[in-house]
């Protein structure tokens, strides 16, 4: 058996042993001699670090960070703010957007820490592990690259256009400093590396995993989301295929009311497909997230008046949407994960990735891309906003074309995932020109679809390439 010394460990596992409490449960001794891969138990230690790096757990005080994932993509679309002045990025003016560094920078801890645990458990025999636990590990490992690998093509790549030279960086190698020159993909070329990865943690990785785990779902889930930025014709019966073998074949089902999944239930809600939890005693910590919602720390984020509009007439307006904030107008108090007035709990720490409503939404949006049944797809809406306390389906039902129900849909999905990953800023994208513009003015050219790749990216690695179009390098 051939050993395996990485920086792995201190690179992407520098929670390890601080936060050993929660995600990986490591016994108090659990130290890998040399940062070394060379057996079962050490994988699944070096897979837990690449966990660490999926929740974005800080050292530092051992709390997890979600907030690329809740914040910057609902101030994208419109429906959050921050609480002290607006930003520009609100606007959708990203030249000098300093947080895009963030996903760059988390995106590609969890790439490489990925590639780590691939090549250190991919060199160690079959023996070494029992029953299909090898498979499993790099088949989790490659769902958490190939997340991580979409972020950067989401957000830094012209996903949009299967013909630009303008992809991801794709790294399948851990990477040392001094091992860090590489040009990056075309579009083309990242979907086609994304998907691979995701295709094998389809048929590799376990059916039954606690809800901070990566199983075959989860990676079900992800190809949804993958190939309905593809776009192709031929990717909306996939999707639909998809969504149909979590629903009818998995353990997941529909919270009855969406309100208990957030302020009663969290992971334990039979919804969430792959959720963060938050690490032991995290919500006692000074600058978490929830308490950048309401209370208010240093930060204030909150939802604008783009949101508390949307949900007027929606029963989730009362407990989504609190007060006024006086500190900047016409935004308010946002209460998704927080009550007005509460302090922080385990339950307000923890974040969604993967809930089976999108799985839902995505569904029907597949349907009315493939020019299937528009009543096919308003069923699926209004069961959605049912589970959601709603009771008027006027706007469902009057959606009678092809245009309207795919803009009815995307309602709903800021509604309903507004917040969790992303997907009220990369749903709104989707969507035919006319009604981004209708819908979010500010979103008036491409160019604003994507962030700059940050700086240090040209300085650390010459070979990159060119920065994105309409930004400086």
């Amino acid at each position: 058996m051939k050993r395996i010394i990485y920086t792995l460990l201190g690179l992407a596992l520098m929670a390890g042993t601080a936060c050993k409490k929660e995600l990986g449960k490591l016994p108090e001794n659990a130290k890998v001699d040399g940062n070394t891969i060379i057996d079962q138990r050490t994988s699944e230690i070096a897979l837990n670090g690449v966990y660490y790096r999926f929740a974005n757990v800080d050292a530092a005080n051992n709390v997890t960070d979600w907030f690329e994932h809740e914040v910057p993509p609902a101030m994208f679309a419109g429906y959050m703010g921050y609480g002290y002045g607006e930003l520009d990025e609100e606007n959708n003016n990203y030249a000098s957007y300093s947080s895009g560094g963030i996903y760059w920078t988390s995106s590609f801890q969890l790439v490489n820490a990925a590639n780590g645990v691939i090549k250190g458990v991919s060199l160690l025999e079959d023996k070494a592990f029992t029953g299909n636990r090898k498979k499993e590990i790099l088949a989790e490992a490659r769902f958490l690259r190939a997340y991580g690998h979409f972020k950067i093509l989401s957000y830094f790549g012209q996903w949009f256009d299967l013909s630009s030279p303008y992809g991801a960086l794709l790294r399948d190698e851990f990477v040392t400093v001094a091992a860090t020159a590489k040009a990056r993909s075309s579009v083309k070329d990242s979907y086609d590396a994304i998907l691979a990865d995701i295709d094998d943690a389809i048929a590799n990785a376990p059916s039954e995993n606690k809800a901070f785990y990566a199983t075959r779902w989860a990676a079900m889930a992800l190809k949804m989301r993958v190939l309905m930025s593809h776009g192709q014709t031929a990717d909306y019966p996939v999707v639909t295929a998809l969504a149909d073998s979590i629903i009818l074949r998995s353990k997941y089902a529909l919270e009855p009311q969406m309100k208990d999944l957030f302020y009663t239930k969290g992971l334990s809600s039979s919804e969430v497909i792959l959720g963060v939890r938050s690490q032991q005693n995290q919500e006692s910590y000074y600058y978490v997230l929830s308490r950048q919602y309401w209370p208010g720390a240093s930060s204030l984020y909150t939802a604008k008046k783009a949101l508390k509009d949307l949900l007027a007439n929606d029963p989730r307006g009362a407990w989504m949407v609190g007060e006024a904030n006086p500190y900047t107008d016409n935004t308010f108090y946002f209460l998704k994960y927080i009550k007005q007035g509460n302090t922080p709990t385990a339950l307000s720490e923890t974040g969604y990735a993967f809930r089976l409503t999108e799985v839902y939404l995505l569904k029907a949006e597949a349907i009315v891309r493939a020019g299937g049944s528009i009543a096919d797809a308003r069923a699926i809406l209004k069961n959605i906003m049912g589970h959601a306390g709603v009771t008027d389906f006027s706007a469902a039902d009057n959606a009678t074309t092809v245009n309207e129900m795919l803009k009815q849909l995307y309602l709903e999905t800021s509604r309903n995932l507004v917040g969790e990953d992303g997907q009220e800023w990369m749903s709104l994208l989707r969507l035919p020109s006319s009604l981004i513009q209708e819908l979010r003015p500010t979103a008036n050219d491409k160019v604003k679809y994507i962030l700059p790749i940050p700086h240090a990216e040209f300085l650390n690695n010459p070979a990159f390439g060119e920065q994105n179009p309409g930004y400086q390098q």
